[in-house]
């Protein structure tokens, strides 16, 4: 059973700026609902055992065997290829790729730089993944789990 007792930082995001968390029951419509719940419930547990003390490969050793043992397809250090005007023009490796649809990537440091966050959805954008989760491990008030959808504006690009 995944607990939810450890001590997190998300933070709820604005939806296309209406002020409101969940307009019209997005909620029910959250893409890739399940995985979503056992990539967070993995990290909260992996947090309340091992807090903010080690470094990142324990951890990531700690994230496979656990999405290993709720059952989720998952590639360690999986080459994502990224794309400009539909070309490839090179690879990018996630620490995980799960059920050949998510991309994880894995911290382990005081705080996350906003470069971090801005590296990973710009890796997000150039790949064919939808979906992305920043975990970190490192803070001391509670492991930060920043999700990323990227999926609805992939559609209207315009080609180059």
């Amino acid at each position: 059973m995944v607990s939810f007792t450890a001590k997190s930082r998300i933070k709820p995001r604005n939806l296309r700026g209406t002020g409101t968390r969940n307009p019209r029951g997005i909620g029910a419509m959250l893409l890739y609902k399940e995985e979503s719940y056992i990539i967070r419930g993995v990290a909260f547990d992996i947090y309340k055992i091992f807090r903010n003390r080690h470094k990142e490969k324990i951890y990531q050793n700690a994230f496979y065997l656990g999405l290993k043992h709720k059952r989720l397809d998952v590639e360690r250090e999986k080459q994502v290829k990224i794309y400009y005007a539909g070309e490839k023009v090179g690879t990018y490796t996630p620490d995980f790729v799960v059920s050949r649809k998510i991309i994880v990537e894995l911290k382990a440091k005081p705080m996350i730089m906003k470069e971090d966050i801005q590296k990973f959805w710009e890796y997000l954008k150039g790949s064919d993944y939808k979906l992305g989760f920043l975990i970190n491990f490192g803070a001391a008030d509670g492991v930060e789990i920043i999700r990323r959808v990227y999926d609805i504006a992939r559609k209207r690009k315009v080609p180059c």
